[in-house]
């Protein structure tokens, strides 16, 4: 089965909320999509945040309306993020009474499939030239 690359982000500071990452990850998502793209939060479960969520874009291909990209539901998940658990940080060494926390995981390929608009992700790993060669 093929591998995939993943991109983390953290960020640690006073008073880091979840609406800065969601903030945040919105203006990530409208930066690489354009600006009219629309992002969406879904609670989900991670072991190391808390409250986590999986955060989804507007579907490229069909503009939100439903195609066989994203299954119909006008939606693609492109990564997962949420909070930093209090424990996580105090056992990096932070002071959880002063510092909180936020981050982020996306799979670099998925990005890619969906900046470039390609629809089978499979084809970044078959290796063939002329389609490598559209990326440069």
């Amino acid at each position: 089965s093929p591998m995939f690359q993943q991109v983390e982000g953290l960020a640690v500071d006073e008073g880091i909320t979840m609406s800065d990452l969601k903030g945040v990850l919105d203006r990530f998502a409208k930066s690489l999509f354009g600006s009219s793209a629309k992002t969406r939060f879904r609670p989900h479960h991670f072991p190391f945040t808390e409250p986590s969520a999986e955060m989804d874009v507007s579907c490229f291909k069909c503009g939100g309306k439903g195609c066989r990209v994203c299954k119909g539901s006008g939606w693609i998940e492109i990564m997962g993020c949420g909070m930093v658990h209090p424990n996580v940080l105090k056992v990096g060494g932070v002071d959880t009474e002063r510092y909180t926390g936020f981050a982020f995981g996306m799979g670099v390929e998925r990005i890619a499939m969906l900046k470039y608009e390609v629809d089978d992700i499979r084809l970044m790993y078959e290796n063939d030239a002329r389609f490598i060669r559209q990326f440069k």
